[in-house]
């Protein structure tokens, strides 16, 4: 279970991040969402690594393009901070890679990567802003959000579909009449009745009802307009498989299907340089939709490498 609690940072100005914590003993595994994520997406693997091995949880909602990951670590634990693995999901990937290679964590025992690598990433650039687009922008409740997020494949695991959309969707502030609000309605996010085949009269009275209930309900929409950040993109990926593979710590690469690897990871990888392991039949969330099967790699990868033990129960 992951426990909130609140770290104020004093950098040029005051931010606030919100923190997710678990455990008390072990080495912290920090957690980075990917973009359009929140924390609570790692919430169902939190209670599957948590039940595995001896470890500490701190999960982390993104600011400032994770560029003040270091200073949240500095933040928590002063200037002796505890072990920490870094662990990454797409975005949150290629921030923990970054943060690694600057040497941000000084106390850093390994890097674990999930389902990023540089040249897919840099090619699905191109149809990022189409992807986008395509989404629904409203939702006529929260319940709709996690319906639509699991039937799309953004979300396989219903389970944590309805942690993680609570982070990923808000309530609107924009007025229902606004130009936003009416064309994702128009978009078929709230469903359109049926057309009736003896005539138009009843079902401009069944529209009618609809509109007057679309009034009554608190729609809701995307709490991170990702199409916003396209400038950060590259920078977030270029060059990213070169400084993974110079992180001069154990790494474990994650991988919803083999086809994910560019040419210098797999060069790397046929070197020993880091461990890799194909989750199959998941999406690109891999943690949320294999949260076990996550905290199992995970698990192997820490006990193999001293990092941890097994708790009661658990062995591989």
């Amino acid at each position: 279970m992951l426990v909130t609690s609140g770290v104020f940072l004093t950098l040029t100005t005051v931010h606030t991040f919100r923190i997710y914590s678990c455990g008390s003993q072990g080495p912290v595994l920090l957690l980075l969402h990917g973009g359009g994520h929140s924390a609570l997406s790692w919430a169902v693997f939190t209670s599957a690594i948590c039940s595995r091995v001896t470890c500490r949880v701190v999960a982390l909602d993104l600011r400032g393009h994770g560029e003040d990951v270091g200073r949240v670590v500095e933040a928590l634990y002063g200037e002796n901070p505890p072990p920490i693995l870094i662990i990454g999901h797409s975005m949150g990937g290629a921030i923990a890679v970054h943060t690694s290679a600057a040497n941000h964590l000084p106390s850093l025992l390994g890097l674990c990567v999930i389902d990023v690598v540089e040249g897919t990433a840099m090619d699905a650039l191109n149809s990022m802003q189409n992807f986008l687009r395509s989404r629904p922008r409203t939702f006529k409740s929260l319940e709709n959000a996690i319906e639509w997020s699991v039937k799309s494949g953004q979300i396989r695991n219903v389970e944590s579909a309805r942690v993680s959309m609570v982070g990923q969707v808000k309530r609107c502030e924009e007025p229902l009449s606004s130009p936003g609000i009416s064309k994702g309605i128009s978009e078929g996010i709230i469903e359109e009745e049926e057309e009736d085949e003896d005539g138009g009269e009843s079902n401009y009275k069944l529209k009618k009802e609809g509109d007057q209930e679309i009034k009554n309900v608190s729609l809701f929409t995307w709490r991170i307009e990702l199409a916003k950040t396209e400038r950060y993109w590259d920078g977030w990926f270029r060059g990213l498989s070169s400084l993974f593979l110079s992180c001069p710590v154990p790494k474990l690469l994650l991988l919803a299907g083999v086809d994910r690897l560019d040419k210098d990871l797999t060069i790397g990888q046929m070197q020993g340089k880091f461990q890799m392991q194909v989750l199959p039949q998941c999406g690109h969330a891999v943690h949320e939709d294999a949260p076990d099967k996550v905290a199992e790699a995970l698990a192997v990868f820490m006990v193999r490498h001293k990092f941890t033990e097994w708790k009661d129960g658990f062995q591989w």
